[in-house]
């Protein structure tokens, strides 16, 4: 019984770490950055694959030989680096959030023509109906590998639809003819950037699978994360070179949706619905759960009423965006905090991996090390350039 509930907490981890990063802003750039770049997007996704796994890899196996989260292991390295870390890290997290459930509400609209109020405010009462379930642990995971794969068989036929030259996709992959460091650090960030690389790593840690022993399961869960968020990015890239190929027009307002329609018409439409609810609800989920993972152990009474909390925490975002709407300019800002907080938050980690007093006897593997020391010179790199860039 232990194995199969284990089982399924690595595979929920997995999904929550996965569906958290498909969100809608992981859609939508995804078409974008299709239609700027074509099929040289490619290089950029397989690029910045090998980053999520090396950031993920790091960060997971030294949340699981700590036992500790990953607040709680900046804390020990330098009082209140890891308060700073979680006030950065909720403020992204509810910025997002109301995206999320913007979202949403756009994907009900889409798959079954409700308004887009009422549709955010059904998937903010779908998402808290989960936290208030006694197991809402085991709930969430099922949950996100359920809309997880409806993603997956949607975002396939759609694609099979569009038709697209994947040789032409596999060569540019390989050897691309145009290069976009904003899209690297773009699709990074959405990927493991933020609260999302966490959000993986503190579940299996509520989930009691911790320690060195547990450590191939950890690895195992967070490259199957990888995986599946990667497998959602290919086939939508591949959805989109293949409307693109065929010289049709994307609709700029709702680039995704325009795919979507354009290589399978009504049903695609109502596909996109599907998957656009499907990315938010997951993401509301993961980012509130996550958000909250950041501060329940800096107070009894946070952890002892930690459901209601993230309860709280979707029922805030749900209200800023009925009465506010979108914050745009606050998603800009997230979106840039989430790309330039991965060096920060990786160099922590693999600080941490070093210390005994934190990982104890554990010896961290040094080409892991190395790998993740790579990442953060050439993200810190990345980011400096287009900051530059954009302040010139």
């Amino acid at each position: 019984m232990k194995q199969t509930s284990n089982r399924t907490a690595l595979v929920g981890a997995a999904f929550l770490m996965a569906t958290s990063a498909i969100g809608p802003g992981f859609l939508t750039q995804t078409t974008v950055f299709t239609q700027s770049l074509g099929a040289s997007f490619g290089f950029v996704i397989l690029t910045s694959i090998i980053i999520d796994i090396g950031v993920q890899l790091n960060i997971w196996r030294v949340i699981a030989v700590s036992e500790r989260r990953a607040q709680d292991i900046a804390n020990m390295l330098m009082p209140g680096l890891g308060s700073l870390i979680s006030a950065l890290i909720i403020f992204g997290g509810l910025a997002f959030n109301i995206g999320n459930v913007a979202g949403a509400g756009l994907g009900l609209q889409a798959l079954l023509g409700i308004d887009v109020i009422t549709g955010s405010v059904i998937s903010a009462g779908m998402a808290i109906a989960i936290f208030l379930i006694k197991e809402a642990g085991r709930a969430m995971d099922r949950f996100a590998q359920l809309m997880g794969f409806l993603m997956i068989i949607a975002i396939i036929y759609v694609a099979i639809s569009s038709a697209p030259p994947v040789g032409e996709a596999v060569l540019r992959t390989v050897l691309p003819t145009k290069l976009d460091l904003v899209t690297i650090i773009t699709l990074v960030g959405g990927t493991v950037g933020g609260y999302i690389t966490f959000s993986g790593g503190h579940r299996l840690l509520d989930a009691g699978i911790k320690g060195t022993a547990a450590l191939p399961q950890v690895s195992r869960s967070a490259v199957m994360g990888i995986s599946v968020a990667s497998l959602v990015r290919i086939f939508l890239f591949l959805a989109s070179l293949g409307v693109i190929s065929q010289n049709l027009l994307i609709d700029e307002g709702n680039p995704t949706a325009s795919v979507f329609q354009l290589a399978a018409g009504n049903i695609g439409y109502r596909l996109f619905g599907l998957v656009m609810f499907a990315a938010a609800i997951t993401s509301i989920i993961g980012s509130a759960y996550t958000s909250v993972s950041f501060i329940k152990s800096f107070h009894k009474k946070i952890e002892e009423q930690e459901n209601k909390v993230i309860i709280a925490f979707i029922l805030v975002s749900t209200l800023i965006f009925v009465f506010v709407g979108k914050p745009v300019s606050l998603l800009i800002v997230a979106g840039a905090i989430n790309g330039f907080i991965l060096p920060v938050t990786l160099t922590v980690m693999l600080l941490a991996a070093y210390q005994s007093k934190i990982v104890g006897s554990y010896k961290h593997p040094k080409w892991l090390a190395m790998f993740g020391l790579l990442i953060v010179v050439v993200m810190t790199y990345m980011s400096a350039n287009v900051l530059i860039r954009m302040m010139v």
